[in-house]
């Protein structure tokens, strides 16, 4: 506390050790602190003892759920995306040799109250009973032309300027009915809602294609997913190793660090009475309460179950997505779920989430269409939590912050938020092609 820092970041939430880790990397004399004991701050993977403190407080876990120590669940669930920006930056960093993955066993979509496989290639497009026969003929047709377009190469753009034709338009092109329209545009393109169909097609087709590429990563997978064995508290302590090696300074179990501002600029973050320096912080929203307005409301159910989701093939770990014309909402809903197979639960049992922007005076009911999905559930918590987002983009008073986390069952607009906060903070894009990102075993 008595030496000055190029950056000292509150809170060691999955952003916030990821900004620290590039950081350090780069050189820069990093502070990282947090008022808790643990790793994960907002994101934060929970044993059986420490999830019933936080929503049962003064009640113990059922002997009938196993040891406590045999979960690990997380209060942020989502997958990653086996060729996105997250993997990408783990290979960048070398962060992967730290963690282990396995890939997740399926994706799924709401479809007419049925839950069907989502396809992502021409072949699978043929096969899928989401579509009629005629419909397979136009969606084949529509994912060749993606998978062989390439920005660069104009013999590939069919005569279509992407960057100007709408999403819309180019549905249209090929004659997509609605319900195709829906399963491409949520669960493949993974868009929250339905106002991308009037911007520029380039994004989308970009979206189609990152989900196409993470699905043929891995031989004989039914996904584009992976996932960390042992949850999602392992990647911001596999990032917090990164920094260490490269100098970063750690204090947990700081309750009182509180960010210190001087003519309305960052100057230091003052704890038990002393004050460190720095010319700028980054932090999770938590720290400052001042600086961040509501973005909207996520809610969140976590159920405990002994036995697979119905309808996904007996899938140890699944995402649904129900999109929201399917449920009459102007949001999507999501379903995650993992089981022992990823050490996240005691054998035999598996760890659901249901999520969801939140649109109404009652939350928890928001969520009874993904919730009918789930089968018996033995345990349930339900919880709502603002989206906390910056006021400012932290250039002109040093203080950069995270936005909070979303109701979506994977990484990709959390790493948008990454990125852009380290080009703020950097004043440079962070190239995450350095290394091969097909890579993920840490062998380089």
């Amino acid at each position: 506390m008595d030496e000055t820092y190029d950056a000292i970041v509150l809170g060691t939430g999955f952003k916030e050790c990821i900004i620290s880790g590039l950081l350090s990397v780069d050189g820069k004399k990093v502070l990282h602190m947090d008022r808790n004991s643990y790793y994960g701050g907002a994101a934060a993977s929970l044993n059986l003892t420490q999830l019933w403190e936080r929503f049962r407080p003064g009640q113990t876990p059922p002997e009938k759920l196993g040891a406590p120590r045999d979960y690990n669940i997380d209060l942020v669930p989502k997958f990653i995306m086996a060729n996105g920006n997250l993997v990408r930056a783990l290979v960048h960093t070398g962060v992967v040799k730290y963690l282990e993955f396995r890939a997740v066993d399926s994706s799924y979509v709401l479809n007419k109250g049925r839950v069907e496989r989502v396809p992502a290639t021409d072949y699978e497009a043929l096969r899928s009973p989401l579509m009629g026969l005629f419909e397979k003929r136009r969606a084949r047709n529509f994912f060749l032309y993606v998978q062989s377009y390439k920005a660069d190469d104009p013999r590939t753009h069919g005569g279509k300027n992407l960057q100007r034709m709408s999403m819309a338009d180019l549905y249209k092109e090929y004659g997509l009915d609605a319900m195709t329209i829906d399963f491409i545009g949520h669960a493949i393109a993974l868009h929250c809602d339905d106002s991308y169909l009037s911007q520029p097609a380039l994004a989308t087709v970009e979206k189609i294609r990152l989900y196409n590429d993470s699905l043929q990563r891995f031989a004989g997978t039914k996904s584009p997913y992976i996932y960390p064995l042992y949850g999602l508290g392992e990647l911001p302590q596999g990032f917090a190793r990164l920094g260490a090696v490269y100098g970063a300074t750690y204090m947990l179990t700081k309750p009182d660090a509180k960010p210190v501002f001087e003519g309305g600029k960052f100057v230091g973050v003052a704890s038990e009475g002393e004050t460190v320096k720095a010319p700028i912080v980054v932090g999770d929203p938590s720290y400052f309460p001042d600086r961040v307005q509501r973005g909207g409301r996520v809610v969140r159910a976590i159920c405990i179950m002994s036995h697979p989701i119905p309808n996904t093939d007996n899938s140890h770990s699944v995402q649904i997505i129900l999109p929201q014309k399917q449920v009459n909402r102007r949001s999507d809903i999501y379903v995650f779920c993992s089981s022992y197979e990823h050490n996240v639960a005691a054998k035999g049992k598996w760890i659901a989430f249901v999520s969801t922007t939140v649109e109404t005076q009652s939350p928890e009911q928001e969520l009874l269409p993904g919730l009918a999905l789930l089968g018996p559930v033995e345990e349930k918590f339900v919880e709502v939590t603002d989206i906390m987002e910056p006021l400012s983009s932290g250039q002109q008073d040093g203080a950069y912050i995270s936005k909070g986390y979303d109701a979506t069952s994977h990484f990709e607009t959390e790493m948008d938020d990454v990125l852009q906060m380290y080009t703020r903070i950097t004043g440079k894009q962070l190239d995450l092609e350095s290394k091969d990102p097909r890579k993920i075993d840490g062998d380089d």
